[in-house]
């Protein structure tokens, strides 16, 4: 993972600014500058999604210490917390529920045709979590990966 020097300087200037905030979720203009600057790096675009939606600082300093070392290499993604797999997974439920719904929903079908109901469909789970959740979630046997980033509940 590199960065321009610029960037990392800038990311720990907002930093701190955010880090100044009693709530970091108060420092809205802030996280928005953070996720154009990170936008600008070869940051995962869910990693960016995930820092900044959840505005969690800790994971914001860690990326920023990644970004002005790159040569050490990043923690293990495996270290998935059971809370933020639980969230996730509640998250993946709700889309699909939302995506079953939309596709047995008549109103965008032709009359002369009838609104089957939909079958057990694969998603692509939310971005605000990074994909080792979702292979936590596949490996724990909640989730089944079809492929191209797709999953589906997991048949029991």
């Amino acid at each position: 993972m590199t960065g321009d020097a610029t960037i990392v300087t800038t990311l720990e200037e907002l930093a701190a600014k955010i880090g100044s905030f009693d709530d970091p979720r108060r420092a809205s203009m802030e996280w928005k500058q953070v996720f154009k600057l990170l936008q600008k790096t070869d940051v995962p675009a869910g990693r960016i999604t995930h820092i900044t939606g959840m505005r969690d600082r800790a994971q914001l300093a860690e990326l920023i210490e990644q970004l002005r070392h790159p040569e050490v290499a990043p923690e293990s993604s495996g270290d998935v917390s059971d809370e933020d797999c639980k969230k996730a997974y509640n998250a993946f439920k709700k889309r699909m529920k939302l995506t079953v719904l939309d596709e047995e929903s008549k109103l965008g079908r032709s009359p002369l045709t009838k609104g089957s109901a939909a079958s057990t469909p694969a998603i692509v789970p939310p971005g605000e979590w990074p994909e080792a959740v979702w292979q936590e979630l596949t490996r724990q046997g909640k989730l089944h990966y079809i492929g191209d980033g797709f999953y589906e509940l997991a048949k029991h």
